[in-house]
Protein backbone atom coordinates (compact mmCIF):
# COMPACT_ATOMS: atom_id res chain seq x y z
CA UNK A 1 0.00 0.00 0.00
CA UNK A 2 1.58 2.91 -1.33
CA UNK A 3 2.05 6.23 1.35
CA UNK A 4 -1.09 8.38 0.14
CA UNK A 5 -3.63 5.40 0.81
CA UNK A 6 -1.95 4.97 4.05
CA UNK A 7 -2.82 8.41 4.47
CA UNK A 8 -6.14 8.16 3.32
CA UNK A 9 -7.56 4.90 5.27
CA UNK A 10 -5.44 5.59 8.39
CA UNK A 11 -6.07 9.47 8.96
CA UNK A 12 -2.97 10.37 8.20
CA UNK A 13 -5.04 13.38 6.24
CA UNK A 14 -7.29 14.20 9.42
CA UNK A 15 -10.61 13.40 8.89
CA UNK A 16 -12.71 16.74 9.68
CA UNK A 17 -16.47 17.11 9.88
CA UNK A 18 -17.39 13.58 10.71
CA UNK A 19 -20.88 13.79 12.25
CA UNK A 20 -20.42 11.09 14.77
CA UNK A 21 -17.97 8.65 17.00
CA UNK A 22 -16.98 5.78 15.14
CA UNK A 23 -17.50 2.26 17.09
CA UNK A 24 -15.09 -0.78 16.27
CA UNK A 25 -17.49 -3.89 15.80
CA UNK A 26 -14.57 -6.37 16.09
CA UNK A 27 -16.07 -10.13 16.47
CA UNK A 28 -19.34 -9.30 18.77
CA UNK A 29 -22.34 -10.66 18.32
CA UNK A 30 -26.03 -9.23 18.14
CA UNK A 31 -29.00 -11.02 19.01
CA UNK A 32 -31.91 -10.12 17.33
CA UNK A 33 -34.87 -11.08 19.36
CA UNK A 34 -38.20 -10.77 18.02
CA UNK A 35 -41.53 -9.88 19.82
CA UNK A 36 -45.10 -8.71 18.92
CA UNK A 37 -45.50 -5.17 19.54
CA UNK A 38 -48.86 -3.99 20.17
CA UNK A 39 -49.66 -0.81 18.00
CA UNK A 40 -49.24 1.85 21.00
CA UNK A 41 -45.85 0.46 21.49
CA UNK A 42 -45.11 -0.23 17.18
CA UNK A 43 -45.73 3.39 17.06
CA UNK A 44 -43.20 4.46 20.22
CA UNK A 45 -40.70 2.49 18.62
CA UNK A 46 -41.14 4.16 15.32
CA UNK A 47 -40.45 7.64 16.91
CA UNK A 48 -37.92 6.12 18.70
CA UNK A 49 -35.81 4.86 15.84
CA UNK A 50 -36.51 7.71 13.86
CA UNK A 51 -34.75 9.57 16.66
CA UNK A 52 -31.75 7.34 17.09
CA UNK A 53 -31.21 7.53 13.15
CA UNK A 54 -31.74 11.38 13.15
CA UNK A 55 -28.92 11.73 15.40
CA UNK A 56 -26.68 9.57 13.64
CA UNK A 57 -27.26 11.15 9.99
CA UNK A 58 -24.18 13.81 9.59
CA UNK A 59 -24.82 17.38 8.95
CA UNK A 60 -24.77 18.78 5.77
CA UNK A 61 -21.69 20.92 5.60
CA UNK A 62 -20.63 23.33 2.50
CA UNK A 63 -17.02 22.33 1.00
CA UNK A 64 -14.71 25.25 2.14
CA UNK A 65 -14.56 28.08 -1.12
CA UNK A 66 -17.10 26.26 -3.24
CA UNK A 67 -20.33 28.16 -4.30
CA UNK A 68 -22.15 25.44 -5.97
CA UNK A 69 -21.99 21.48 -6.36
CA UNK A 70 -23.50 19.82 -9.21
CA UNK A 71 -23.18 15.87 -9.15
CA UNK A 72 -23.70 13.78 -12.71
CA UNK A 73 -24.98 10.61 -11.64
CA UNK A 74 -26.54 7.28 -13.68
CA UNK A 75 -28.00 4.47 -12.73
CA UNK A 76 -26.01 2.11 -14.58
CA UNK A 77 -22.18 2.19 -15.65
CA UNK A 78 -21.02 2.63 -19.29
CA UNK A 79 -23.48 5.05 -20.16
CA UNK A 80 -21.06 7.90 -20.80
CA UNK A 81 -21.20 9.45 -16.90
CA UNK A 82 -17.65 10.50 -16.59
CA UNK A 83 -17.66 11.38 -19.90
CA UNK A 84 -20.47 14.18 -19.70
CA UNK A 85 -18.90 15.12 -16.09
CA UNK A 86 -15.55 16.34 -17.58
CA UNK A 87 -16.95 18.08 -20.81
CA UNK A 88 -19.78 19.75 -18.52
CA UNK A 89 -17.17 21.14 -15.95
CA UNK A 90 -15.13 22.28 -18.86
CA UNK A 91 -18.00 24.10 -21.08
CA UNK A 92 -18.83 25.52 -17.47
CA UNK A 93 -16.09 27.19 -17.72
CA UNK A 94 -15.96 27.66 -21.17
CA UNK A 95 -19.46 29.22 -21.44
CA UNK A 96 -18.37 31.80 -18.63
CA UNK A 97 -14.45 32.82 -18.63
CA UNK A 98 -15.51 34.39 -15.18
CA UNK A 99 -16.20 31.24 -13.66
CA UNK A 100 -13.99 28.86 -11.93
CA UNK A 101 -14.59 25.20 -12.34
CA UNK A 102 -13.27 22.13 -10.04
CA UNK A 103 -14.12 18.45 -11.06
CA UNK A 104 -14.47 16.20 -8.49
CA UNK A 105 -13.79 12.34 -8.93
CA UNK A 106 -16.42 10.03 -6.05
CA UNK A 107 -15.59 7.15 -8.52
CA UNK A 108 -13.30 5.46 -6.09
CA UNK A 109 -13.30 1.74 -7.78
CA UNK A 110 -13.20 3.19 -11.49
CA UNK A 111 -11.66 6.50 -11.60
CA UNK A 112 -11.75 7.90 -15.19
CA UNK A 113 -10.84 11.87 -14.83
CA UNK A 114 -7.25 11.26 -14.37
CA UNK A 115 -7.05 9.50 -18.09
CA UNK A 116 -9.63 11.97 -19.33
CA UNK A 117 -7.74 15.04 -17.72
CA UNK A 118 -4.73 13.76 -18.72
CA UNK A 119 -3.50 14.24 -15.05
CA UNK A 120 -0.97 11.95 -13.41
CA UNK A 121 0.43 12.64 -10.25
CA UNK A 122 0.13 12.99 -6.52
CA UNK A 123 -1.38 16.37 -4.81
CA UNK A 124 0.63 18.42 -3.04
CA UNK A 125 -0.44 19.07 0.91
CA UNK A 126 -1.10 22.75 1.35
CA UNK A 127 0.59 24.25 4.80
CA UNK A 128 -2.77 23.65 6.48
CA UNK A 129 -2.28 19.67 5.60
CA UNK A 130 -5.19 19.62 2.67
CA UNK A 131 -4.76 17.71 -0.50
CA UNK A 132 -4.45 20.71 -3.35
CA UNK A 133 -5.87 19.96 -6.79
CA UNK A 134 -4.43 18.93 -9.81
CA UNK A 135 -5.11 21.07 -12.59
CA UNK A 136 -5.53 20.61 -16.67
CA UNK A 137 -7.00 23.10 -19.36
CA UNK A 138 -8.37 25.31 -16.52
CA UNK A 139 -9.80 23.03 -14.36
CA UNK A 140 -9.06 21.95 -10.87
CA UNK A 141 -9.23 17.86 -10.40
CA UNK A 142 -9.39 15.68 -7.72
CA UNK A 143 -9.42 11.95 -7.82
CA UNK A 144 -8.60 8.41 -5.96
CA UNK A 145 -6.79 8.01 -9.26
CA UNK A 146 -4.51 10.20 -8.22
CA UNK A 147 -3.33 8.56 -4.53
CA UNK A 148 -3.46 4.76 -6.59
CA UNK A 149 -1.38 3.03 -9.38
CA UNK A 150 -3.57 3.01 -12.33
CA UNK A 151 -3.59 -0.31 -12.61
CA UNK A 152 -3.81 -1.14 -9.12
CA UNK A 153 -7.25 -2.41 -7.86
CA UNK A 154 -9.13 -1.28 -4.75
CA UNK A 155 -10.24 -4.12 -2.57
CA UNK A 156 -12.40 -2.18 -0.30
CA UNK A 157 -15.35 -3.03 2.17
CA UNK A 158 -17.74 -0.21 2.34
CA UNK A 159 -16.11 1.68 5.84
CA UNK A 160 -12.66 2.02 4.28
CA UNK A 161 -14.57 3.59 1.12
CA UNK A 162 -16.72 5.97 3.09
CA UNK A 163 -13.28 7.44 4.88
CA UNK A 164 -12.04 7.59 1.78
CA UNK A 165 -15.02 9.87 0.45
CA UNK A 166 -14.83 11.75 3.75
CA UNK A 167 -11.27 13.03 3.09
CA UNK A 168 -11.89 13.96 -0.84
CA UNK A 169 -14.86 15.69 0.29
CA UNK A 170 -13.18 17.60 3.03
CA UNK A 171 -9.50 17.05 2.94
CA UNK A 172 -9.12 19.50 -0.36
CA UNK A 173 -8.29 22.68 -0.97
CA UNK A 174 -10.08 23.97 -3.46
CA UNK A 175 -9.52 27.43 -3.34
CA UNK A 176 -12.29 29.42 -4.55
CA UNK A 177 -14.44 27.82 -6.79
CA UNK A 178 -18.22 28.83 -8.02
CA UNK A 179 -19.05 24.98 -9.61
CA UNK A 180 -18.07 21.74 -8.41
CA UNK A 181 -18.79 19.19 -10.59
CA UNK A 182 -18.72 15.77 -8.87
CA UNK A 183 -18.80 12.43 -11.14
CA UNK A 184 -20.84 9.67 -8.99
CA UNK A 185 -20.16 6.13 -8.78
CA UNK A 186 -23.09 4.14 -11.07
CA UNK A 187 -25.70 3.23 -8.61
CA UNK A 188 -27.70 4.49 -5.93
CA UNK A 189 -25.15 3.30 -2.64
CA UNK A 190 -23.49 4.13 -0.25
CA UNK A 191 -21.40 6.38 -2.29
CA UNK A 192 -24.42 8.51 -3.48
CA UNK A 193 -25.96 8.10 0.09
CA UNK A 194 -23.15 9.86 1.43
CA UNK A 195 -22.16 12.29 -0.99
CA UNK A 196 -25.72 13.46 -0.37
CA UNK A 197 -25.86 13.99 3.26
CA UNK A 198 -22.85 15.34 3.86
CA UNK A 199 -22.55 18.20 1.79
CA UNK A 200 -25.30 20.62 -0.20
CA UNK A 201 -25.67 19.90 -3.69
CA UNK A 202 -27.13 22.42 -5.55
CA UNK A 203 -28.54 20.12 -8.52
CA UNK A 204 -28.04 16.51 -9.96
CA UNK A 205 -27.34 15.92 -13.41
CA UNK A 206 -28.49 12.14 -14.38
CA UNK A 207 -27.08 10.73 -17.77
CA UNK A 208 -28.74 7.77 -20.10
CA UNK A 209 -28.61 6.08 -22.85
CA UNK A 210 -32.02 5.59 -24.57
CA UNK A 211 -31.58 1.92 -23.96
CA UNK A 212 -35.06 0.72 -21.91
CA UNK A 213 -32.32 -1.58 -19.73
CA UNK A 214 -30.08 1.90 -18.83
CA UNK A 215 -33.49 3.90 -18.93
CA UNK A 216 -34.85 1.32 -15.96
CA UNK A 217 -31.67 2.19 -13.57
CA UNK A 218 -31.77 5.94 -14.56
CA UNK A 219 -35.31 6.40 -13.10
CA UNK A 220 -34.24 4.31 -9.70
CA UNK A 221 -30.75 7.47 -9.90
CA UNK A 222 -33.61 10.24 -10.16
CA UNK A 223 -35.67 8.85 -7.67
CA UNK A 224 -32.92 8.42 -5.09
CA UNK A 225 -32.14 12.08 -5.14
CA UNK A 226 -35.36 13.45 -4.60
CA UNK A 227 -35.80 11.04 -1.90
CA UNK A 228 -32.56 12.64 -0.27
CA UNK A 229 -34.19 16.34 -1.33
CA UNK A 230 -31.04 17.38 -3.85
CA UNK A 231 -32.76 18.99 -6.96
CA UNK A 232 -32.95 16.91 -10.27
CA UNK A 233 -31.90 19.05 -12.60
CA UNK A 234 -32.46 17.20 -15.80
CA UNK A 235 -31.85 14.23 -18.08
CA UNK A 236 -29.11 13.81 -20.33
CA UNK A 237 -29.66 11.19 -23.10
CA UNK A 238 -26.30 9.80 -24.92
CA UNK A 239 -25.46 8.01 -27.24
CA UNK A 240 -28.41 8.93 -28.93
CA UNK A 241 -28.15 8.36 -32.63
CA UNK A 242 -25.45 7.50 -34.66
CA UNK A 243 -24.48 8.96 -37.66
CA UNK A 244 -22.92 7.31 -40.75
CA UNK A 245 -19.47 9.32 -41.60
CA UNK A 246 -19.74 8.26 -45.44
CA UNK A 247 -23.77 8.38 -45.95
CA UNK A 248 -24.50 10.52 -43.25
CA UNK A 249 -27.68 8.00 -42.70
CA UNK A 250 -29.05 8.37 -39.04
CA UNK A 251 -29.16 5.12 -36.87
CA UNK A 252 -30.64 5.10 -33.18
CA UNK A 253 -28.50 2.34 -32.48
CA UNK A 254 -29.67 2.26 -28.74
CA UNK A 255 -33.36 3.25 -29.88
CA UNK A 256 -34.76 6.88 -30.22
CA UNK A 257 -36.12 8.96 -27.21
CA UNK A 258 -36.36 7.07 -24.13
CA UNK A 259 -34.94 9.43 -22.22
CA UNK A 260 -37.09 12.04 -23.47
CA UNK A 261 -40.15 9.17 -22.32
CA UNK A 262 -38.38 8.61 -18.76
CA UNK A 263 -38.29 12.68 -18.70
CA UNK A 264 -41.89 12.98 -19.34
CA UNK A 265 -43.05 9.95 -16.25
CA UNK A 266 -40.68 12.09 -13.87
CA UNK A 267 -41.60 15.52 -14.97
CA UNK A 268 -38.50 16.53 -15.59
CA UNK A 269 -36.70 18.41 -18.22
CA UNK A 270 -33.70 17.09 -21.14
CA UNK A 271 -30.83 18.80 -20.74
CA UNK A 272 -29.89 17.75 -23.75
CA UNK A 273 -28.72 14.91 -26.45
CA UNK A 274 -24.93 13.74 -26.96
CA UNK A 275 -24.87 11.88 -30.31
CA UNK A 276 -22.37 8.52 -30.85
CA UNK A 277 -19.83 9.65 -32.52
CA UNK A 278 -16.45 8.58 -32.82
CA UNK A 279 -14.60 12.14 -32.12
CA UNK A 280 -16.11 11.93 -28.68
CA UNK A 281 -14.50 8.73 -27.61
CA UNK A 282 -10.98 9.01 -29.49
CA UNK A 283 -10.68 12.75 -27.41
CA UNK A 284 -11.98 11.21 -23.52
CA UNK A 285 -8.93 7.96 -24.76
CA UNK A 286 -6.21 10.50 -25.40
CA UNK A 287 -7.01 13.27 -22.55
CA UNK A 288 -8.82 16.04 -24.51
CA UNK A 289 -11.64 16.10 -23.77
CA UNK A 290 -13.74 17.66 -27.26
CA UNK A 291 -15.19 20.80 -25.57
CA UNK A 292 -11.22 21.71 -25.19
CA UNK A 293 -9.69 20.26 -28.50
CA UNK A 294 -12.24 20.80 -30.66
CA UNK A 295 -14.66 23.19 -29.58
CA UNK A 296 -16.16 24.13 -33.06
CA UNK A 297 -17.50 20.69 -33.46
CA UNK A 298 -21.02 19.82 -33.48
CA UNK A 299 -20.36 17.86 -30.38
CA UNK A 300 -18.63 20.24 -28.36
CA UNK A 301 -21.58 22.61 -28.95
CA UNK A 302 -24.25 20.10 -27.59
CA UNK A 303 -22.14 19.66 -24.59
CA UNK A 304 -22.09 23.58 -24.14
CA UNK A 305 -25.91 23.56 -24.80
CA UNK A 306 -26.35 21.42 -21.96
CA UNK A 307 -24.39 23.39 -19.71
CA UNK A 308 -26.02 26.87 -20.49
CA UNK A 309 -29.01 24.75 -19.46
CA UNK A 310 -27.46 23.16 -16.16
CA UNK A 311 -27.19 26.85 -15.25
CA UNK A 312 -30.10 28.25 -16.14
CA UNK A 313 -31.73 25.56 -13.56
CA UNK A 314 -29.24 26.00 -10.52
CA UNK A 315 -30.95 27.57 -7.34
CA UNK A 316 -29.21 31.15 -6.98
CA UNK A 317 -25.60 30.45 -5.47
CA UNK A 318 -25.44 31.83 -1.89
CA UNK A 319 -24.07 35.51 -1.57
CA UNK A 320 -20.89 34.37 0.69
CA UNK A 321 -19.27 31.08 0.70
CA UNK A 322 -16.72 29.79 3.25
CA UNK A 323 -13.06 30.40 2.66
CA UNK A 324 -10.28 27.71 3.04
CA UNK A 325 -8.05 29.09 5.47
CA UNK A 326 -5.30 28.54 3.35
CA UNK A 327 -6.57 31.78 1.11
CA UNK A 328 -7.20 34.20 3.61
CA UNK A 329 -5.01 37.02 3.42
CA UNK A 330 -1.56 36.81 5.22
CA UNK A 331 -1.15 33.17 4.65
Amino acid sequence: MGVWLRLLVSGGVSLRGCGGACVPLGGSRLLICRRQFSGAESEALKQRRSQIMSRGLPKQKPIEGVKQVIVVASGKGGVGKSTTAVNLALALAANDSSKAVGLLDVDVYGPSIPKMMNLKGNPELSQSNLMRPLLNYGIACMSMGFLVEETTPLVWRGLMVMSAIEKLLRQVDWGQLDYLVVDMPPGTGDVQLSVSQNIPISGAVIVSTPQDIALMDAHKGAEMFRKVHVPVLGLVQNMSVFQCPKCKHKTHIFGADGARRLARTLDLDILGDIPLHLNIREASDTGQPIVFSQPESDEAKAYLRIATEVVRRLPPPPESFPTCLGNLPGR
